[in-house]
């Protein structure tokens, strides 16, 4: 694959969405997402050489939201392996992100680490034998390791938002609760949750941050694994199934690579073998993913060959 496509295809696709008129709706429940401008587009791809193609806004930090849940994951299994399948499942939902319904019926055991009841199970598991600021410390400084930024932060502006106005989340954590899902106090775990939700990354941060999933687990620059092959797939795997809520099978069928998106209108996929890409869009779809991340995604797929599924 030669540097010189790559940039080429990276910087069409920006030129193209920079011209839709279709560009979704900002997340409007968090207040200070809802302030995001929606003609924002970024969109870095870093190939296994480690050359970065990069377009438009591309250095600007937004809000991660539920990106950061495979950060999460990794890191619980990490602490936990195995053992962190006791306490959230490896299903689809097929429900909204935020489903109390689904909860109730399979008796407070969330279906996935990354729908909202799940990756709040994923942070009470890492918060256990920690202080809440710990575990924050923890989570942060990892994204800030694979990133190889020490500049990345929380947007404390953005988890004052979500504090003030998430009580789909507290009613999902008491929930929990109350099957014993959750061990630490439940305003711990959400503190901590709300906080790395608002972590905010530019999309070469976060291309860099999710190199290791396109490598068998393993920074190529540096040659440092951070998790084995096999659990880089696993967490590929779940990104597939999972990443994008009851939006999952249309990016599947769409764009045929693994991926986890935010509210934020962040998407961060896995090319394996071949790249770790991000895509900034604020304007979300009906199922809150996206709705220009996944279209531009769709179009480098297409034109570099890299569904998983075949050219």
């Amino acid at each position: 694959m030669s540097n010189q496509l790559l940039d080429r295809v990276v910087a069409e696709i920006a030129d193209e969405m920079a011209q839709r008129a279709d560009r979704g709706a900002v997340a409007s429940y968090i207040p200070e997402l809802a302030r995001v401008d929606p003609r924002r587009f970024g969109l870095v791809v870093i190939d296994a050489a480690g050359h970065v193609a990069a377009a438009g806004d591309a250095d600007v930090p937004f809000s991660i939201q539920s990106i950061s849940k495979v950060f999460t994951l990794t890191l619980a299994l990490g602490k936990a392996g195995d053992r962190l399948w006791r306490r959230v499942g490896r299903e689809p939902s097929g429900s909204a992100f935020n489903s109390i319904v689904q909860l109730e019926h399979e008796r407070g055991i969330p279906r996935n680490p990354f729908i909202n009841a799940g990756a709040i199970a994923v942070t009470d598991l890492i918060l256990s034998g920690h202080q809440p600021r710990e575990a924050l410390g923890e989570i942060l400084r990892f994204l800030q390791f694979l990133a190889g930024d020490s500049s990345i932060v929380i947007d404390d502006a953005v988890a004052k938002s979500e504090q003030r106005t998430g009580f789909r989340n507290a009613a999902l954590a008491n929930y929990m609760k109350s099957f014993g899902v959750l061990d630490n106090p439940v305003e711990y775990t959400l503190g901590v949750y709300f906080h790395h939700c608002a972590i905010a990354m530019s999309c070469r941060q976060l291309a860099m941050a999710g190199r290791f999933l396109a490598h068998n687990g393993q920074n190529p620059s540096t040659g440092h694994n951070v998790v084995s092959s096999e659990r880089a797939r696993r967490i590929n795997a779940l990104m597939l199934t999972c990443g994008h809520y009851d939006g999952s099978g249309e990016f599947a069928y769409r764009v045929g690579l693994p991926g986890k998106s935010g509210v934020g209108g962040g998407v961060l996929a896995v090319a394996p073998g071949n790249a770790s890409i991000a895509v900034w869009a604020p304007g979300l779809d009906a199922a809150g993913n996206s709705h220009l991340g996944r279209v531009a995604l769709e179009a480098l797929t297409k034109r570099m060959g890299w569904s998983i599924f075949g050219v």
